[in-house]
């Protein structure tokens, strides 16, 4: 079993960097492939990004590609999304996000089993 735990959440001004964290404890870590995904009050859960267990593989939303990077440091359980060129419409609570033990990435929430509590990103215009 795997308990994500994100990080790293603000206020930040349009144009501006964020980088959220999420340290995961289990011993299963390094084989649980990772998400993040956002959500807004009244609205459905969103897709951001994953990244496999190796880190070779990664998948991105349109909406943030070429401006938010997945990575992962297995030897710290710690998932990162680094967030540049931070828009309004970013706006959103993130949530950090693990599949079962042996799972792929995937752009559907429901193929993740364990999920964090979130930790919420504001950006002013």
């Amino acid at each position: 079993q795997v308990q994500p735990v994100e990080s790293g959440g603000g206020l930040v001004q349009a144009g501006g960097s964020l980088r959220l964290s999420c340290a995961a404890s289990g011993r299963t870590f390094s084989r649980n492939a990772m998400g993040w995904f956002r959500q807004a009050p009244g609205k459905e859960r969103e897709f951001v990004a994953a990244i496999n267990w190796s880190g070779n593989s990664k998948d991105y939303a349109d909406a943030v590609k070429a401006r938010f990077t997945i990575s992962r440091d297995n030897a710290k359980n710690t998932v990162y999304l680094q967030m540049n060129s931070l828009k309004p419409e970013d706006t959103d609570v993130y949530y950090c996000a693990a599949t079962q033990y042996g799972y792929g990435i995937s752009k559907y929430d429901s193929r993740y089993a364990y999920w964090g509590q979130g930790t919420q990103v504001t950006v002013s215009s």
